[in-house]
């Protein structure tokens, strides 16, 4: 169990162009309130969300709440390690649960068993079938070694091996795959936006 007077937060990344979606992810209603959510009743006491692409318009799908923080990756076009990098140096507490926003449908019987045990040292990522994906919980000790090691759209998966990730089966609770376009019959609503730039999805 968590130390009692530890404090959990959460990062959800929403930077992405979405180019292979067809739209930036944080658009599609209501996948972003949905994340949020997931995190808040996960038993994170705070939430960063990182935007970037049409980030003036997924602003107003992020839910009023005071225990949210809406960023902006200012290099959000350099892939996912910059966005996680930003979504780090707005972390707070002893621990962090990172999840992407196009995963919608995460249970938080996923969260709940992530973060059943931790401490500022943790690395623990979600597995399904033994398949590495979100969320991953990373102890706040790790949080300046990692960011220095985020490149462009290189995520936190190198370090997390190289230093002794704990692996959490999660596979009888949700597959764990990402929203795209082959896995809808139907396109995802998106909330109207100005045409972006391009960049990682």
């Amino acid at each position: 169990m968590p130390p009692t007077d530890a404090s959990l937060s959460g990062i959800v990344l929403a930077a992405g162009a979405g180019t292979r979606h067809g739209g930036p992810k944080a658009l599609v209603v209501p996948w972003l309130a949905d994340a949020v959510r997931l995190l808040l009743d996960g038993g994170c006491a705070r939430v960063v969300v990182v935007l970037g692409a049409a980030a003036d318009e997924a602003r107003s799908l992020v839910p009023d709440d005071a225990r949210v923080t809406t960023v902006v990756a200012r290099q959000w076009a350099d892939g996912l390690g910059e966005s996680l990098r930003t979504g780090l140096a707005h972390a707070a507490g002893d621990a962090v649960v990172v999840t992407l926003v196009d995963l919608p449908g995460t249970p938080v019987s996923v969260v709940e068993r992530l973060a059943a045990t931790w401490d500022r040292h943790t690395l623990r990522q979600a597995v399904y079938d033994g398949r590495p994906g979100h969320p991953v919980l990373i102890g706040a000790d790790h949080w300046a070694p990692l960011s220095d090691t985020l490149t462009g759209d290189r995520g936190a998966r190198g370090y997390l091996v190289a230093h002794g990730v704990v692996e959490v089966e999660c596979g009888d609770l949700h597959d764990g795959l990402d929203e795209d376009v082959s896995r809808t019959a139907d396109p995802p609503r998106h909330a109207p936006t100005a045409p972006t730039p391009g960049g990682p999805s």
